[in-house]
């Protein structure tokens, strides 16, 4: 028996397509264009990657596309006087600030200066609390993308256990809250968890988000199990001088013995951009009533 394969980039092309729909609704009702700025500091050339399709997903969806670049060489008082205006800035009703940010800027106090009512990454500490306590906030798009393509797999989550592979504010945590939030039995792993396999095996659910290639093995997964590949690795490929993108799941092994499983490429990743251009919308609507 192989595992179901969650199509992600399917799954993110309809979301997309129903976010273009409730945009021009939006647009028609209030004449308001949604607006989505994004401000990248420095080179890095993953970044400029991702900038450029968020850019050019944000214009297919029917929003305003707002692209501030700046130098790697930008002081702290310079982004924050950026982010500061593009607050108080009515045609923006989502800001992103890419990450990672050059080591001399100090990336919570740019993420805490964000406005959280235009947070659309849900890194801000309010809407990192509304989503503990279960209030309504802008929510991280990688785990909220997540959560989409769990529920599309296997409907009602309620009651079944789920094991999250990582800590981080980014995954980790708030993938974690966005189970609970769905009556699952959470348990967040990390490198010190003792005997990290026999607990991953009682998942019914596996999140995994460590940034290690291929770390999650066939026989730590429960037979039938769904799991969720958020890792993006570049090893190298049996070409010299070439990489291929891995999972932090061993998909090959980890495909004969799950349910259902993501592919890397092609799962988690586009959910990310869809759920981002879904922030977007969902704030400025709540802007407009």
């Amino acid at each position: 028996m192989s595992a179901r394969v969650i199509d992600g980039k399917s799954f993110a092309a309809g979301l997309r397509a129903r976010v273009a729909t409730e945009v021009a609704a939006f647009k028609a009702a209030t004449g308001v264009t949604p607006g989505l700025a994004v401000v990248l500091v420095g080179e890095d050339p993953a970044s400029q990657v991702y900038v450029r399709n968020k850019g050019r997903e944000t214009l297919a969806a029917g929003m305003a596309s707002f692209e501030h670049r700046m130098a790697a060489t930008t002081s702290q008082e310079q982004l924050l006087a950026l982010i500061a205006s593009l607050n108080t800035d009515d045609t923006v009703h989502g800001i992103l600030v890419q990450l990672p940010l050059p080591k001399h800027i100090d990336e919570a106090a740019v993420l805490a200066a964000i406005d959280p009512a235009k947070d659309v990454d849900g890194f801000h500490v309010v809407n990192a609390g509304l989503l503990a306590t279960g209030g309504q906030g802008l929510v991280p798009c990688t785990p909220l993308g997540c959560l989409m393509l769990l529920e599309d797999t296997l409907g009602d989550l309620s009651g079944l256990e789920a094991v999250v592979i990582g800590r981080s504010n980014i995954v980790g945590k708030p993938m974690a809250q966005l189970l609970l939030g769905k009556s699952c039995t959470v348990t967040i792993a990390h490198s010190r968890t003792r005997d990290l396999p026999s607990v991953v095996r009682r998942a019914d659910i596996v999140v995994a988000a460590v940034g290690r290639p291929e770390m999650v093995k066939a026989d730590w997964i429960k037979p039938g199990a769904t799991v969720i590949d958020v890792g993006i690795n570049r090893v190298p490929a049996d070409e010299p001088g070439k990489t291929r993108l891995v999972g932090d799941v061993a998909y090959g092994e980890v495909s004969r013995v799950a349910g259902a499983v993501t592919p890397v490429p092609g799962g988690v990743g586009p959910m990310t951009i869809a759920c981002l251009l879904l922030n977007t919308l969902t704030a400025a609507q709540a802007r407009h009533g």
